[in-house]
């Protein structure tokens, strides 16, 4: 068996049995050009606005209503969550929600309470 250097595998030439020197293709792989990272992936985007957050909201919304049973979203205005909710069409009624209002409700007190200390604190 013939184990020699692994190149690119897309342009490495099939090996030859009883050949001394290296394929062109695998001897030039050494030389290549590092990889690039690209701009995107270095530099995180902006977090977006609470005005466009509102705005893609309503826009799914929109496209969401003429499926029955889809998702409802928004933004909790307390904890400024993204809350996820699944309304029985016929109802009303909320069937699940995510966060769960008790949770939603845990966040604002756990934020108001910190508040609290860091004013103490100052």
């Amino acid at each position: 068996m013939n184990i020699g250097p692994l190149g690119n595998v897309a342009s490495a030439a099939p090996a030859t049995t009883g050949s001394a020197q290296p394929s062109p293709a695998l001897s030039n792989a050494s030389t290549a050009a590092p990889a690039q990272t690209t701009v995107a992936v270095q530099s995180p985007a902006p977090a977006p606005s609470m005005d466009q957050v509102k705005q893609a909201v309503k826009d799914i919304n929109k496209s969401l209503q003429l499926l029955p049973g889809a998702p409802e979203f928004s933004i909790d205005a307390a904890t400024k969550e993204t809350v996820v909710k699944v309304i029985d069409p016929q109802t009303g009624e909320v069937i699940r929600q995510m966060p769960t209002a008790q949770a939603l409700e845990i966040a604002k007190v756990m934020d108001q309470a910190l508040g609290k200390l860091i004013k103490e604190k100052a």
